[in-house]
């Protein structure tokens, strides 16, 4: 596999090709994951809950994401590494523009912000600079005490609109990939199919054109509660490498995520 840029993302949607993203937070992971065949491996601030113990990622910091993509960059030769900027590091423009140069420095090649319209000048600002950015719309877990906690988005007209108007000025704002969380399948289906740019899902259904899973989430190591979107590919396998492959494979094959794992 060559170097995955956002270009070779763009193709394989345009091709109908399926590709697979994984959260990573190290070097040792990192190589793994690009070894067996990931095209996007994202430092996630869900490091706030996976390996700091925490209830939500509000807590994480731009130390500690700086800390993890340079582990990850570190690991990686052929995946694209993008990185999650934490909650309020993209608050003012000044603010957001020195916190993603530092990401960048560290290995990232591309940034991603949660929410809607809000951002678009900031994406624009950003993109101006040299700076690709993913967007995230649906769940957006920084947001979880105004959605009231982790739950599913878009089951109302209302709201589906709204979450189909934003992917649409995301993208015209400049965005290269955007990833759908915790939202309908028909709503991910009709958004993946109004973009010109990939759609990656997590609990948005089989037809986005990636899947991102939480690494732990992968292996069946989450401890507590266990999303409805989750696959254990180690149960399967008993081997990681092999549950990265399968993974891969079941993703590009569309059999995962499965109906057991969507929302209606």
């Amino acid at each position: 596999m060559s170097t995955i840029t956002t270009a070779t993302l763009l193709k394989m949607k345009q091709d109908g090709q399926k590709f697979t993203a994984i959260t990573a937070y190290d070097a040792t992971f990192a190589k793994l994951f690009d070894d067996e065949g990931a095209h996007v491996l994202l430092i996630g601030d869900s490091l706030g809950m996976v390996l700091q113990g925490g209830s939500d990622t509000l807590a994480v910091t731009m130390d500690e994401m700086t800390y993890h993509t340079r582990c990850v960059a570190r690991g990686t030769t052929q995946a694209l590494v993008v990185t999650d900027m934490p909650f309020m590091s993209y608050a003012t423009p000044e603010q957001t523009y020195q916190n993603a140069a530092r990401l960048m420095a560290a290995g990232a090649r591309m940034v991603k912000v949660e929410g809607g319209d809000w951002l678009c000048d900031t994406i624009r600002h950003l993109t101006r600079n040299g700076v690709p950015v993913c967007g995230h719309l649906g769940l957006t877990p920084q947001s979880v005490h105004v959605f009231g906690g982790f739950k599913v988005q878009g089951r109302d007209e209302f709201q589906a609109q709204e979450i189909y108007r934003q992917a649409l000025c995301l993208q015209d704002a400049g965005i290269q990939l955007l990833v759908l969380e915790c939202v309908p399948t028909a709503l991910a289906e009709r958004i993946t199919k109004a973009l010109r740019i990939p759609v990656i899902g997590i609990g948005a259904g089989p037809t986005t054109d990636g899947q991102i899973l939480v690494m732990h989430d992968a292996f069946g190591i989450t401890s507590g509660y266990v999303p409805k979107f989750t696959k254990n590919f180690l149960a399967e396998t008993g081997d990681m490498r092999a549950a990265v492959r399968l993974y891969v494979q079941q993703v590009s094959e569309g059999s995962f995520p499965g109906p057991e794992h969507c929302f209606s």
